[in-house]
């Protein structure tokens, strides 16, 4: 973590979250630490596909054709976790973290992190392993390295 406020002080950039199937452990995470106020914005628990519409701006017809667990949700997530907040980088985070909910096309472990920022955006596709716990975490995980990465670039 030590890196990851270190690259968002360096930018002197704040950061939104909108989660899904992790149901807050990002911001939980971020905000365990102190000082964590000059850096994290805000989050967005948006669990139901209603709450990604309603906080989010996720186009219902983008639901409808893709599913709240897409590329497309996961990029239309941090864009509006973006729009509405005062934050420079927003992550967010759509998937299935088990036990059940699983498909042949959408298995138990597939997440999708968005990433945005004024002018830029993507998404990464992840499969993770494990019980649900093991699954959040791994997200977790991936969702700080996908921002130090990026923030590594600039």
């Amino acid at each position: 973590m030590n890196n990851f406020f270190q690259l968002l002080d360096k930018h002197k950039w704040k950061i939104a979250t909108a989660e899904s199937c992790t149901g807050g452990v990002i911001a939980a995470s971020i905000t365990d630490y102190a000082g964590s106020s000059a850096y994290f914005e805000r989050g967005f628990v948006t669990y139901s596909n209603e709450a990604k519409m309603e906080q989010l701006d996720v186009n219902p017809i983008t639901l409808q054709a893709f599913g709240a667990v897409s590329e497309q949700c996961a990029r239309l997530m941090a864009r509006g976790a973006y729009a509405h907040s005062l934050a420079d980088i927003a992550i967010s985070v759509t998937g299935i973290a088990g036990p059940g909910g699983g498909s042949d096309d959408k298995p138990v472990g597939l997440v999708y992190i968005g990433l945005s920022t004024d002018t830029h955006a993507e998404v990464h596709k992840h499969l993770f392993e494990g019980d649900r716990a093991a699954i959040r975490q791994q997200t977790l995980m991936a969702a700080l390295n996908h921002v130090i990465d990026y923030l590594e670039t600039l």
